[in-house]
């Protein structure tokens, strides 16, 4: 049962442009599986996590972590008494922006777009929905409802300051109230993502051998995970073992934001979603104390994973594919594909033909984008493969 200051999707703002009502579904189910079948949601499959999507099958993709992030999502808001469809939403879209490459990417697109706006793949995220989506008969986007609007752009809280140009374009025709707090829900949501690659990013990194378990053994958190397991199987086979630990780790992080939700919410005592979004702080939040082990977790993955000799070799190579794409099609759009040369026919200025050539760069995965880097470099390919 839902709480009363729950998202009710039969109280839902609308969609920016009006439709009828599903017959069999909600409003919310109804952005959930939109988002599903969008084609950027299935291009997810192969972005990046961390490791590039080619390097290993067993390594997490955008998709999987989007997946890993909803079913986290689901757990938090059953129990919280939220809206379990509009948690969902906004967890399997929160990613849908990124780029080629993860992170790196990002970096690489965001210092190509400085002089036309920059980049930020939560702002992007928004522009696919509303925008580059283009399917439907009577619109561009997906036309989401207004609280899964607010969800993806409110990812990382109140969006306060400079408004990152592709959200500001969407803001001027939808106002998402972005100075305030989001939805419990959205806020779930945006907690689930952490769970989930603070957890998964430990399996990934063991996966590839860039440190051990006895070092992970020593971290804060997993220290008492892993006595605890070899405390109740002592000799445990070395990969149950981890597992085990990791799975405890996973548990850990889940009831201490539950816990410490709970505990807001009673003290707040919200009566409608609006109090939630005029609280001026996060309702769903890990603890201070458990928040300050996972930044020492973080900074060992920082070392040990992220700027891994292996990682940075890849990191150097891929940022140069980006580098190398954004001014060849900004010089000759005319290699773009035929579904893209309207926009650029239509483009008045330098800035708005960079932010055609940055929406398909941004939306490529990471075998196209590699894919295209050697067919249209295909003398730096050749280098970078040794041969």
């Amino acid at each position: 049962m839902t709480a009363i200051f729950a998202c009710n999707p039969g109280d839902s703002r609308g969609r920016l442009y009006p439709e009828d009502n599903s017959t069999f579904r909600n409003a919310f189910q109804r952005d959930r599986d939109r988002i599903i079948h969008a084609s950027s949601f299935r291009r997810l499959k192969h972005k990046t996590q961390v490791f590039i999507e080619h390097e290993g099958d067993y390594f997490r993709t955008r998709l999987t972590h989007s997946l890993e992030v909803a079913q986290v999502a689901r757990t938090l808001a059953g129990t919280l008494g939220l809206n379990p469809d509009l948690t969902e939403t906004v967890a399997l879209a929160h990613d849908l922006g990124h780029p080629p490459f993860g992170h790196t990417g990002e970096d690489a697109l965001e210092a190509l777009m400085a002089p036309y706006g920059g980049f930020d793949h939560n702002a992007q995220a928004i522009r696919i929905v509303t925008s580059l989506e283009r399917h439907y008969a009577e619109w561009d986007g997906l036309n989401l409802t207004w609280e899964t609007l607010e969800g993806i752009a409110k990812h990382n809280g109140p969006v306060v300051g400079d408004i990152p140009w592709a959200l500001a374009e969407y803001q001027a025709r939808q106002d998402l109230e972005l100075g305030t707090h989001a939805s419990a829900e959205a806020q779930a949501a945006a907690l689930s993502d952490d769970i989930a690659y603070n957890n998964h990013d430990l399996h990934d990194g063991l996966r590839a051998e860039l440190f051990s378990t006895d070092e992970l053994a020593e971290l804060p958190i997993l220290q008492d995970c892993f006595a605890e397991v070899d405390r109740k199987y002592p000799g445990l086979n070395y990969y149950r073992r981890r597992h085990e630990a990791l799975r405890r780790f996973f548990g850990i992080l889940v009831e201490d934001v539950i816990a410490v939700s709970r505990a807001n919410l009673a003290a707040l005592d919200p009566q409608t979603p609006a109090d939630i979004r005029n609280a001026g702080r996060m309702m769903v939040q890990f603890s201070p104390a458990l928040w300050a082990d996972l930044k020492l977790i973080r900074a060992f993955l920082f070392r040990r994973m992220y700027r891994a000799p292996s990682v940075l070799d890849m990191r150097a190579h891929v940022t140069q594919v980006v580098h190398d794409l954004f001014p060849l099609l900004m010089a000759r759009p005319d290699l773009l594909p035929k579904q893209w040369r309207k926009d650029v026919a239509d483009a008045q200025d330098e800035t708005t033909l960079a932010r055609i050539v940055c929406d398909y760069i941004s939306g490529m995965t990471d075998r196209f984008a590699l894919q295209e880097h050697a067919r249209l470099f295909p003398a730096a390919a050749r280098a970078a493969r040794g041969t």
